[in-house]
C-alpha cells in the first residue's frame, strides 16, 4: 500500500456462497499486488485463498426463521469478533451476505473504529426496509450485485456501487453459446437437475418434495434421468441419507453451472444458484423455503417485492415459475414442469430469455471491481 505498511483485513462470512465470493475477492486483491493480511470467520474456500479463519461458520448457515436455535452460538461468535478487534487492530472489515448476523459484526467494527465494507447488499428493497437506517449507520461502502440496487440504496443515503455478480466472474461477455437447442428434445429422455440448496433449512423442507416430483416425472417419462447437485461432500452425504424410496439419481458436488449446462431442465431452491442456472440458459422452476406459520403471521405482510427469484427480479417479469413460498402440495409444481417439458417452443423461449437477462451482468467482474474499492478504502 501507499504507506508501505501491510494492512490487515477482517472478513466475516456465514454461508457457502459468501465463502466463495470472499475467496474470489482475496484472490483478486493478491493478483492486484495488495499487501494485506486476511483474517476472519468463514469457510474452507476463504482459508484456501489465504485467509486465517479463526472460526469456521459456513456449516452452521441457516435461514432466518430457523436461526433462533443458533442464537446462543452466534451471540458468542459476535462477542469473540468484538474481543478480537479490541486485541488485534484491523484496517478494514468486510462483511459478506447474512445481514441478520453481519449487522452485529459491523456494529462491533464500528465500535472499534474500523471502516466497514458490505459485500452483497441486503435485500431491503424486498423486505425489512426499516433497516436502512441501521445500514447507513454501520456501512461505509456497499457493493451491490444487482444493477438496480445502486440507485435504490443511493437514494436512501448509502454509498453504494454496482460491482457485478461474482458468480458470473468466470463467464465471457457473450453467452450466445449457452442458448439451448430444443428442436429435437424428447421429454421421455429428459435430463433433469435437482438443486436443493446448501442451507440445512432448505434441504429439510425442499429435498423431499423435489424427490417426490422426480419420482412422479419418472413414472410418466420412463427414460428420464436425474442429477442432484450438492453444495459440498457433507451436504451430499446428508442428501444420500435422506433419499426417499423409489428415487434414483446421480450426485454431483459444487457443479451448479456445469450441471445446468448439461441438463434440459432444473428444479432449484431459491437463491444464488438460480442466477448460475440462468447463465446456462437452463429452464427451471424455483422453490422457496420458509416457515408456514410465520409466513402467514407476518411474512406475507412484510414482503413487498413482486418476485423473489433473481432472474425474475432482473427482468421485472416472470421468466421462470417461482413457487414462493412452497409449503406442502407438489401438484402445482409438477403440473407446471410437466407442461413445460412437453412444449419445445416454451423451453426455447425460456432459455433465450434467461440468457438475455443474465448476459448484461457478465460485463463487470465483481471480484476485480470490489478489489479496487477495497484498495481505495485501505489508503
Amino acid at each position: 500500500m501507499a504507506d508501505g505498511k501491510t494492512k490487515r483485513v477482517f472478513v466475516s462470512v456465514n454461508d457457502p456462497s459468501a465463502d466463495v465470493h470472499c475467496a474470489g475477492l482475496i484472490a483478486a486483491l493478491k493478483k492486484a499486488g495488495v499487501e494485506a493480511e486476511f483474517v476472519g470467520i468463514g469457510g474452507p474456500k476463504m482459508a484456501a485463498a489465504g485467509c486465517e479463519v479463526i472460526e469456521s461458520t459456513v456449516g452452521r448457515a441457516v435461514m432466518t426463521y430457523t436461526a433462533i436455535a443458533h442464537v446462543g452460538h452466534f451471540y458468542r461468535l459476535v462477542r469473540r469478533v468484538r474481543r478480537y478487534l479490541q486485541e488485534h487492530p484491523v484496517d478494514l472489515m468486510i462483511v459478506c451476505d447474512s445481514p441478520s448476523f453481519n449487522f452485529h459484526v459491523a456494529k462491533a467494527a464500528k465500535q472499534a473504529g474500523v471502516k466497514t465494507l458490505f459485500y452483497v447488499a441486503p435485500q431491503l428493497w424486498a423486505w425489512g426496509g426499516w433497516r436502512i437506517r441501521k445500514l447507513r449507520r454501520l456501512c461505509d461502502k456497499l457493493c451491490c450485485l444487482l444493477p438496480f440496487e445502486e440507485a435504490w440504496f443511493g437514494e436512501r443515503g448509502v454509498d453504494a456501487s454496482f460491482v457485478g455478480n461474482p458468480l458470473l466472474d468466470g463467464l465471457p461477455s457473450d453467452l450466445t453459446g449457452f442458448r439451448k437447442d430444443y428442436s429435437r428434445f424428447d421429454p421421455n429422455r429428459a435430463r433433469i437437475a435437482l438443486m436443493p440448496g446448501s442451507r440445512l433449512a432448505e434441504i429439510a423442507s425442499l429435498w423431499k418434495p423435489m424427490q417426490e416430483i422426480a419420482v412422479r416425472l419418472k413414472q410418466k417419462y420412463r427414460d428420464a434421468s436425474f442429477v442432484v447437485v450438492a453444495a459440498s461432500d457433507e451436504r451430499r452425504q446428508l442428501l444420500e441419507q435422506t433419499q426417499i424410496p423409489g428415487f434414483v439419481c446421480e450426485y454431483s458436488v459444487d457443479t451448479v453451472r456445469r450441471t445446468a449446462a448439461q441438463v434440459d431442465f432444473s428444479i432449484v431452491a431459491s437463491g444464488s444458484a438460480t442466477l448460475e442456472v440462468g447463465s446456462c440458459g437452463c429452464p427451471m422452476v424455483i422453490l422457496y423455503q420458509t416457515n408456514r406459520f410465520l409466513w402467514h403471521l407476518i411474512g406475507r405482510w412484510l414482503v413487498y417485492a413482486k418476485f423473489f427469484t433473481l432472474v425474475n427480479l432482473l427482468a421485472d417479469r416472470e421468466v421462470v415459475p417461482e413457487f414462493m413460498p412452497y409449503f406442502t402440495s407438489i401438484e402445482p409444481i409438477l403440473q407446471r414442469v410437466d407442461a413445460t417439458l412437453q412444449d419445445r417452443t416454451e423451453l426455447t423461449r425460456i432459455s433465450n430469455e434467461l440468457i438475455d437477462v443474465v448476459e448484461p451482468l457478465t460485463r463487470r467482474k465483481a471480484s476485480e471491481e470490489t478489489a479496487r474499492i477495497v484498495v481505495e478504502m485501505l489508503r
